[in-house]
């Protein structure tokens, strides 16, 4: 993720650690509850996986400078339904850190916009999941249209958080408000993308069921509540 540099800067980006710390803070709840439902081994497991892929998505997957921002294929939801949220929180936060600090020091004072950006989003398509899918129903059986409704809510989460920031740090001016809307259109073509991916990667996980009650997925992934 890269929001580009000086976009919120002076006293202003004081909010970006705010939400980051909220954020980050919610993280560390989902963390906790993870533990108790599923062991402190099974997030550990998890987490350094989704840490990884995430790294692996910054810096491997095609990535685009558009706008105010940078197009990424993020798969926040894949994530999300393979392995959970807290564990996917946790990736997509120690994934961008170490990225940037190792990487892309430029990014490292955007971390609070960036975190933040990623991490919202994401718990409210957990929460949407939780309203979509019902119980009866494990992961690995979820429609298109199930996965589509969870790509839209991610990646337009994302979208309008990057928003917020640019109109934050840069007002409503006509060119800021062009390059809003040319990363929004550009980066809402990764919600065509992201639900054929949920689905590939969730029919090979049902015809693989060696993962079913390990601790490196999801207990949803193959059975319902």
């Amino acid at each position: 993720m890269h929001i580009e540099p000086g976009l919120v800067d002076g006293s202003k980006i004081i909010l970006s650690y705010a939400t980051a710390l909220a954020a980050l803070g919610y993280s560390a709840k989902l963390a906790v509850d993870a533990v108790k439902k599923d062991g402190m081994l099974a997030l550990l497991l998890r987490s350094a996986i989704t840490t990884a892929l995430v790294f692996s998505f910054f810096e491997l997957l095609p990535h685009h400078p558009v706008g105010v921002s940078e197009v990424h294929l993020i798969l926040g939801t894949t994530l999300m339904l393979i392995f959970g949220v807290a564990p996917a929180a946790i990736g997509l936060a120690v994934g961008l850190l170490v990225q940037g600090l190792f990487f892309e020091w430029q990014d490292v004072a955007q971390y609070g916009m960036n975190v933040t950006t990623l991490l919202v989003p994401l718990f409210a398509t957990s929460a949407l999941a939780r309203r979509i899918i019902p119980d009866t129903v494990a992961y690995v059986d979820i429609g298109y249209q199930q996965a589509f409704k969870l790509s839209v809510a991610y990646q337009g989460g994302i979208v309008v958080w990057v928003g917020f920031w640019a109109l934050y740090g840069r007002g409503v001016g006509v060119e800021n408000l062009g390059q809003i809307a040319s990363f929004g259109a550009a980066y809402m073509t990764v919600v065509l993308v992201e639900p054929l991916v949920d689905l590939g990667v969730l029919a090979a996980a049902k015809a693989w069921r060696r993962l079913q009650g390990t601790a490196l997925v999801e207990q949803r992934l193959y059975s319902a509540v």
